[in-house]
């Protein structure tokens, strides 16, 4: 029997190159791109596996766990994103997602992620496991209050940026223009009163949000 999958991601470039890369014993039955359409469709169709996306417009991952926590029980939720931070990570675990992998992901690995899943097992890429322990034994603080002056968007540009991306890869990366990249980093170095990409490299290993 096929397991039934609902992709949920703001970027259908994102949610037709999951489709495309889906083995036969896993059927996409449903795909939303963003917070409203992925609750009516997850209530809908009730699949077996949830790929939700972290950041979507009209609100995050949180809100849609929230609204389908009743559904838990037979569906389940993978979380994917271009976001490796702790605190995403930590945020959609207390709300039940069963795991979290990134996109950088191949097919074959976020096929197997999804099969795991669906089996009821946990799932995350190596180097988020960690944050996930620590979180429950009392490692990782819950918030950030310099972290939480920016929007979803700008903590994506500055964790790209703070890696080491040029504005174009990080473009490339988010589906969005340089300027857009631009933008956003303008707002983030505000923000945080930092002056440059080296200063903010450092902030962010300074603070473990890369």
């Amino acid at each position: 029997m096929s397991i039934r999958l609902v992709v949920v991601d703001d970027h259908a470039m994102v949610r037709s190159g999951v489709a495309a890369g889906l083995p036969d014993d896993i059927e996409m039955v449903g795909q939303a791109g963003d917070v409203d359409s992925a609750i009516t469709v997850i209530r809908d169709v009730r699949p077996d596996v949830v790929l939700l996306d972290v950041h979507l417009p009209g609100g995050n991952a949180a809100a849609v766990l929230t609204a389908c926590a009743d559904l838990m029980a037979t569906t389940r939720f993978l979380a994917l994103s271009v976001s490796d931070a702790a605190e995403d990570v930590i945020a959609v675990v207390r709300l039940g997602a069963r795991g979290y992998v990134t996109k950088s992901i191949d097919a074959p690995e976020l096929a197997a992620s999804i099969r795991r899943v669906a089996e009821g097992d946990a799932v995350f890429s190596p180097r988020l496991a960690g944050f996930v322990l620590d979180a429950f034994h009392g490692g990782v603080a819950e918030s950030d209050a310099e972290l939480d002056r920016l929007t979803n968007r700008e903590k994506d540009v500055m964790r790209l940026i703070a890696r080491g991306y040029t504005y174009r890869e990080a473009a490339s990366e988010l589906f969005v223009s340089v300027k857009t990249v631009e933008t956003h980093m303008s707002a983030v170095l505000r923000k945080l009163q930092l002056s440059n990409r080296h200063e903010l490299a450092r902030w962010a290993r300074g603070h473990r949000v890369v």
